[in-house]
């Protein structure tokens, strides 16, 4: 069952993800705005968790900073088993954040050299299947070649009949000459 947005951001944000797409820029901005709102609820969370380690928000807030960024100057530590397990939570938090922050920057690396390659034409892995293609193309032309050897008047007829069983010209097999080479064996 479908949901319908209710209120105008949500609205908002559902035409623009059918219209552009959810970019990585998109990810990154979602991300550091949630952990922006993260650093500031942490903060004064701590605060009111370990009065006695932070005495202001200001010094919760530094410690989430430092903790969401995973800097960990050291400087203040919580000291309750519930600042803890706030700080293992930013812990790991800081390093998605790190991690989609990364991944939307290398994706709009990315996404620039394509656009370039596409406008220029200058795709250097089509060009690379193109040369493949054209090299495996001529491979293919010297089989046909090698594998239908024409008589000296120029039919290919007697020859090919004896290609195709496997058989020499001179209609011995080849186990019966050890050194004779196949038209098919490179």
């Amino acid at each position: 069952m479908e949901t319908t947005p209710t209120s105008r951001s949500e609205r908002w944000l559902e035409r623009r993800i059918e219209r552009k797409g959810l970019r990585p820029r998109d990810a990154a901005y979602l991300v550091a705005a949630f952990w922006a709102i993260a650093v500031i609820v942490f903060g004064v969370l701590e605060r009111i968790v370990d009065p006695h380690t932070f005495h202001t928000v200001w010094l919760g807030m530094w410690w989430a900073i430092e903790t969401v960024t995973t800097v960990g100057y050291g400087d203040v530590v919580p000291n309750q088993t519930v600042g803890k397990l706030i700080a293992g939570f930013l812990m790991l938090g800081g390093l998605s954040l790190l991690a989609v922050i990364t991944a939307a920057i290398t994706s709009g690396f990315v996404s620039r050299t394509r656009t370039r390659g596409e406008v220029t034409g200058n795709d250097p892995v089509l060009n690379k299947l193109d040369e493949l293609s054209a090299e495996l193309h001529a491979v293919k032309n010297e089989l046909r070649r090698l594998q239908l050897p024409t008589d000296t008047d120029g039919s290919s007829q007697s020859e090919t009949a004896v290609v195709r069983n496997h058989q020499p010209p001179d209609g011995t097999n080849d186990d019966e000459k050890p050194d004779a080479q196949s038209p098919r064996s490179f």
